[in-house]
């Protein structure tokens, strides 16, 4: 017996695995092929893979991780910006199709608690869905991708209070004010314990674990397990679902318990546990669970669940976000992006199956309604976009500005002084001297080491978007470029590599997406001893036509001592000389000789 289940587990992640890698390639989102799989390969069609009560409990595990990971990947500071438009985006996305389900159902002589699982369901969104699609179609730095963002948070977050309202209503089993109220209250002590725990037990168990120099990542990962399996039993004694209390539980572990670089470190192994193993099962074995006969007994009500969550997505997020300001192509353009259904979805579904809430076939109903919607996403937001762009109307926006650059020497001055007349900036430098002379000269500079986290919290990291490392040093560049992409996620590393490295040091670029100061390898120290001297020309020349960085250099570099330090675009915005950047005509380079 115990090798038949070993046997079922096996197939079932190796279909899964399966599924998932030919979804990616094509786009989608690997679960999609997850469920595509289970319901292909399940009892439903060919019956090659089974249920059991092993797999069910792997799988009830995976999605309190999976809900644990979601909460995670939520950084509330990131989408500051957008949170009016998203709450805006958030509530006509929810509302309209949670509206249109529900009446559906209750069209079709569902009970109101069905009706009320069904209009969950149609109204959530995918986070995750959104992150990938946004990123293949290169809308990241759109206003639009972070009110996306914004909507899905605020829209699974408010489907799960919902859903924990709903399933404390169905543990009490009647109606009345008494057990209404005891419902609510369970429901406020928890919210309010756990924020307690969150905000002000884990920064002490933080701190703890910081000071602590024989906890490894194993130890680090156990205690995260320990939180989210904690959290999630507080939920279930509260007469919620656990999935409740592992969300909460991600969002408090982010910030509240460990270090950015521990938190990184840890959390790829928490992926991999959970993405990779435990909530693919829960997915496949969803899928077991699909119904193929609802295309002939209830093809009307699928249809018009799939029509409600697609018409009300995106016109409710259009109509809702209209007091935004920011016009109803945009509010159409974020509905299709918000079209798209996911884990939560399918989680919520579940366990209202689980439950004995709704029944197989709306089940499987809502599993095709997950599926359809999410395809339409691609080919929709593609189009929309497109027609933004022609009109002039997608607005570009990047909740980070502004530049950190480590090393106050005389070079790094130079360069700040230059760039802080459109952008703010900030240098980083450890000798005290360098610093009082920089800040003499209206530079903002901090005091510190530059491979410490501490330093770089106090330079407001998390809000910069490009980071400079201008040291002498190449191996202390290379480090902290690391330490910048690591543990404060800044999207641009520009480094100096020196003369004398022997190409190790190019090779770490890549990996962390950093590029390479004025193109070129370059010694720091004879340009910064020009520039404290007074010994340099400060040189502006037109581009004549379009060309890449390294072009520029190999042309009016081969035999000349110079260093290109700046880009002057048409408007007088000026961006650093690295290799990753290309130079347009009628744009200008500024170079010291």
């Amino acid at each position: 017996m115990a090798e038949l289940q070993i046997l079922n587990l096996l197939l079932v992640l190796v279909a899964a695995w399966a599924g998932g890698i030919l979804a990616k390639r094509l786009g989608f989102p690997p679960i999609l092929g997850e469920l595509l799989i289970g319901i292909i390969l399940g009892p439903g069609l060919f019956g090659v893979l089974e249920t059991s009560g092993a797999l069910n409990t792997l799988a009830e595990v995976g999605i309190l991780f999976l809900m644990a990971y979601i909460g995670m990947e939520i950084n509330f500071k990131d989408l500051g910006k957008a949170s009016w438009p998203g709450l805006l985006a958030a509530i006509g996305g929810f509302v309209v199709p949670f509206v249109l389900g529900y009446y559906t159902i209750i069209l079709f002589d569902g009970t109101n608690i069905a009706a009320l699982f069904v209009g969950i369901a149609v109204g959530v969104t995918s986070l995750a869905t959104k992150s990938r699609i946004l990123v293949d179609l290169k809308l990241l730095n759109t206003r639009i991708a972070y009110v996306l963002m914004a909507g899905a948070l605020i829209s699974d977050t408010l489907a799960l209070i919902i859903f924990a309202g709903i399933i404390g209503y169905v543990d009490v089993g009647s109606v009345n004010a008494a057990s209404l109220s005891w419902v609510a209250g369970k429901a406020m002590i928890f919210f309010a314990f756990s924020a307690l725990i969150g905000i002000y037990f884990f920064p002490v168990v933080g701190k703890l674990l910081s000071k602590s120099k024989t906890i490894n990542r194993t130890v680090h990962f156990t205690i995260m397990v320990i939180i989210v399996l904690g959290f999630s039993e507080l939920a279930e004694l509260a007469g919620l679902h656990g999935i409740l209390g592992a969300f909460m539980a991600g969002l408090y572990i982010r910030d509240g318990v460990f270090s950015r670089q521990v938190f990184k470190d840890v959390t790829g192994v928490f992926h991999d546990v959970s993405i990779g193993f435990l909530a693919p099962i829960f997915f496949v074995t969803a899928g077991f669970n699909v119904s193929l006969e609802v295309f002939q007994t209830n093809l009307l009500l699928l249809i018009l669940i799939i029509a409600g969550a697609v018409i009300g997505k995106i016109a409710g997020t259009a109509l809702f976000y209209l007091p935004s300001g920011h016009g109803w192509r945009e509010g159409v353009t974020i509905g299709t992006g918000m079209n798209g259904r996911g884990a939560v979805e399918i989680i919520i579904a579940g366990i209202g199956l689980q439950m004995g809430i709704i029944s197989t076939e709306i089940f499987s109903i809502l599993v095709f309604m997950a599926i359809s919607t999410t395809l339409t996403v691609p080919f929709l937001l593609t189009w929309t976009t497109n027609w933004l762009r022609k009109r002039g109307e997608l607005v570009m926006q990047d909740a980070r500005k502004g530049y950190l650059i480590l090393g106050a020497n005389p070079l790094g001055l130079y360069i700040a002084k230059q760039l802080q007349e459109h952008n703010e900036v900030v240098l980083i430098d450890a000798n005290k001297h360098l610093v009082h002379e920089a800040k003499e000269q209206g530079v903002t500079t901090i005091h510190g080491n530059g491979l410490k986290e501490d330093t770089f919290e106090m330079a407001n990291a998390l809000n910069k978007n490009t980071f400079i490392a201008l040291t002498g040093n190449s191996e202390i560049n290379l480090l902290a470029a690391q330490l910048a992409n690591n543990s404060f996620y800044i999207p641009h590393k520009i480094v100096l590599i020196s003369a004398g490295e022997d190409g190790a040091g190019l090779d770490l670029l890549d990996p962390m997406g950093a590029s390479s100061m004025f193109a070129s390898k370059t010694d720091m120290a004879p340009w910064a001893y020009k520039i404290s001297a007074n010994e340099f020309k400060e040189h502006t020349v037109d581009v004549a036509s379009d060309c890449t960085t390294r072009e520029w250099v190999k042309k009016h570099g081969k035999h000349r001592d110079i260093l290109p330090v700046l880009i002057v675009g048409e408007t007088g915005y000026k961006r650093p000389f690295h290799y990753k950047d290309s130079i347009s005509a009628n744009e200008k380079v500024i170079y010291l000789e």
